[in-house]
């Protein structure tokens, strides 16, 4: 097996990883955020305002976590940083 497959080997298998961990973290928090929002709502419907514009917010800071994972896996796929040091290295022999 040469430098090139043990690359792109474990390139594939951390970005997979990377989207598998990176996302359950933001679904469960979302979900909790979700729920915690309609029962502040049952709770206090003359609040719906403010509870709505807090909960969207947080929900899309949340999400900003799941977005970077998929953001690293696809620069782990097709922007890897290692192509050139192995392509340098295979050039240089």
């Amino acid at each position: 097996m040469d430098n090139m497959t043990l690359i792109a080997i474990i390139s594939i298998l951390t970005a997979g990883l990377t989207i598998s961990i990176g996302v359950i973290a933001p679904a469960l928090g979302e979900g909790r955020a979700i729920a915690t929002a309609v029962n502040s709502l049952a709770q206090q419907p003359d609040a719906s305002a403010t509870i709505t514009r807090t909960l969207f917010v947080g929900l899309a800071i949340i999400e900003s976590m799941a977005i970077y994972c998929f953001v690293v896996s696809m620069v782990l796929i097709f922007a890897n940083p290692f192509w050139n040091y192995v392509i340098s290295e295979t050039a240089g022999k």
